[in-house]
């Protein structure tokens, strides 16, 4: 279990940082935020402990902080901290709505 900024998930949830979409295509065309759409692809910054079995014990979290993962498009709930002068945009989302964990640091949902 960890946590980040004072946020601890509880459960299967995990943290997320959204990784922002290109802003031009490979053309060179400037896309606005609202043609870019909501990004699926996201580092995970903290995991809760794992959910529990029927008999009480906890089953582990598949992903570790710091993997790349694809999760699905309208998953979790955005959260906004300040973190210093910085003001930071991250996901809470469940274990189940993560589709993957990418191996491959050159690819993009």
């Amino acid at each position: 279990m960890t946590q980040i900024a004072g946020l601890r998930p509880l459960g299967d949830r995990l943290v997320v940082e959204s990784i922002e979409r290109e802003e031009t295509t490979a053309s060179g065309i400037f896309l606005p935020e609202t043609a870019r759409g909501k990004s699926q692809a996201g580092v995970v910054m903290a995991i809760g402990p794992g959910r529990r079995n029927d008999d009480g014990q906890r089953i582990p979290i598949d992903v570790a902080v710091g993997d790349r993962v694809l999760f699905a498009k309208y998953a979790g709930t955005e959260v906004k901290f300040d973190v210093g002068y910085q003001a930071h945009k991250t996901l809470i989302i469940n274990e189940g709505d993560v589709l993957a964990i990418m191996d491959n640091s050159e690819a993009e949902a």
